[in-house]
């Protein structure tokens, strides 16, 4: 497992190449935007300069990581000698599952390919490919170079072998791999969402109000921060999607997401990404304000 492809330029594509380059790995970071490589690589800069600043690194070691990754914007040529995938796309299915099918074609034949899925069945994903018993997930978690988790998720026709393969190599990055198995929202978001989701429900009922919500489960329930900031920070629109995911996935009515989240998500209010969520977000200021509507 020497050389990593990695589909996807966006926040987690990027935290993920970052961590593999950081770690000596052999990085092609794909995407079919060349705004968003550039915009990836540049993430990843100012990620390893704050590394720096934090006596976490050198300026040679910075130099050294973005020397292994280069950049592709086409499936092919980016995974043509991949020994393991890592698909960090959008959250949507369809997307994912066209990507499987491409890399059926191009990925040699021995690749694991893995997704980092938050939620999508692994099993549907595998299905896409001729050779499901390669494919598994490998859920990060977002800063992946910051954070220890790595949710590894079977599918139902995933080898033992891939899967010894996967958490070994969590373990060589320094992560803790936990097996999960192929079930919506598998563990990590299966708890995290409904909890997220019935706090925006706190707020829609008009319990309480945005900060007094998060700073319950701050210093209540000792959370570094309150679900309503988390819920901005991951993305109310990656929020919905796997809301819908669990509500579909077991039919379930206290799955469903709150009417204000899917409001929201229309009205283009997405989170910190869009400078708006439950919180406004003002480049260069680290001050945590309620959006307007919500004062």
């Amino acid at each position: 497992m020497k050389n990593i492809a990695v589909i996807g330029a966006g926040t987690m594509g990027n935290g993920i190449a970052h961590l593999f380059a950081m770690k000596g790995f052999q990085v092609s970071l794909v995407d079919v935007s060349e705004a968003a490589l550039q915009k990836g690589l540049q993430t990843i800069g100012v990620n390893l300069d704050r590394m720096i600043k934090k006596e976490l690194l050198t300026e040679a070691d910075k130099t050294a990581t973005l020397a292994q990754i280069t950049t592709f914007s086409a499936i092919s040529e980016g995974v043509a000698s991949a020994n393991l995938v890592v698909e960090a796309a959008t959250e949507h299915v369809n997307l994912k599952l066209d990507i499987f099918r491409q890399l059926e074609q191009h990925a040699p034949t021995a690749a694991v390919l893995a997704s980092n899925t938050s939620s999508i069945s692994i099993t549907k994903i595998a299905a896409a490919t001729r050779r499901p018993e390669q494919v598994i997930g490998m859920h990060f978690m977002n800063p992946v170079p910051v954070m220890k988790l790595v949710e590894v998720i079977r599918g139902y026709s995933t080898s033992d072998e891939v899967t010894r393969t996967v958490f070994d190599l969590s373990v060589q990055l320094g992560k803790t791999p936990v097996e999960v198995n192929d079930y919506p929202g598998f563990v990590a978001n299966r708890i995290l969402m409904p909890m997220i989701n019935e706090a925006i429900y706190a707020l829609y009922e008009g319990v309480a109000e945005v900060s007094a919500i998060d700073t319950v489960m701050k210093l209540g329930m000792a959370h570094p921060m309150g679900p309503l900031q988390l819920a901005d920070f991951i993305g109310l629109d990656v929020c919905l999607s796997i809301l819908n995911v669990l509500y579909e996935g077991f039919g379930n009515p206290k799955y469903a997401p709150c009417p204000l989240l899917v409001n929201m998500v229309m009205a283009g209010k997405l989170g910190a990404k869009s400078g708006e969520g439950f919180y406004e977000y003002v480049p260069g200021s680290k001050e945590l304000v309620p959006a307007s509507r919500f004062r």
